[in-house]
């Protein structure tokens, strides 16, 4: 089964892009790495649109049969949001769940987000806490801004309070807006925590 998958999974990557006949050219399917860049800046959606649709069943082929995150969790966004399909908010989910299980870092932060906020499911801010913490821990900014901010309004444990400093400690953004809040927050974890625990946060460096 699994020399089957993996066999799939070359075929479908390795293949261009479904014959669509539609007016213009047709859209090459995404990458991986294109996919995650659309991730970082939350374009993915407004890209499947823009495409005029053509990769529906590119994209949901990846999603189903060869299982990947990345694809998982955008199938699973087009189908919460009715995207070029039709909406299906408790199956969008289900691949979102599966894409974080597998360790997507967009699909931890959109779910550890979704609990938050009460966005599509309800609201439950200790449960966002695990999606938030997984995501921080392999680098997402947002999820790292976001798990701060509810330590910060008394979610989570104190525990979570030297891995939330060490990781804004050790985060680098470009924007300066972004910049500003991680400092507002680094000072705000301060408070909460002692000397010697801000000292080790400081000195354990986060290469993963």
């Amino acid at each position: 089964m699994k020399l089957r998958t993996l066999l799939l999974s070359t075929v479908l990557f390795a293949t261009p892009v479904h014959a669509i006949e539609s007016v213009g050219e047709a859209v090459e399917v995404y990458t991986e790495s294109e996919l995650f860049r659309l991730f970082d800046s939350n374009s993915h959606l407004e890209r499947v649109k823009a495409d005029d649709c053509q990769l529906v069943q590119d994209i949901e082929a990846r999603a189903q049969r060869v299982e990947s995150p990345a694809y998982e969790f955008l199938y699973g966004d087009m189908l919460a949001w009715g995207v070029c399909v039709e909406r299906d908010v408790e199956l969008g989910i289900d691949y979102m769940q599966s894409a974080a299980h597998q360790g997507s870092p967009a699909a931890l932060e959109q779910l550890g987000r979704y609990f938050a906020r009460g966005i599509l499911v309800q609201q439950d801010r200790e449960r966002a806490i695990p999606y938030l913490r997984e995501a921080a821990s392999m680098g997402n900014v947002a999820a790292r801004i976001q798990l701060a901010e509810l330590l910060l309004n008394n979610y989570g444990s104190p525990l979570d309070f030297e891995d939330a400093y060490r990781w804004l400690y050790n985060t680098v953004v470009a924007n300066k807006s972004t910049h500003r809040k991680i400092t507002t927050l680094r000072h705000s974890l301060e408070t909460h925590m002692p000397a010697n625990v801000i000292a080790r946060a400081k000195r354990r460096d986060t290469f993963w």
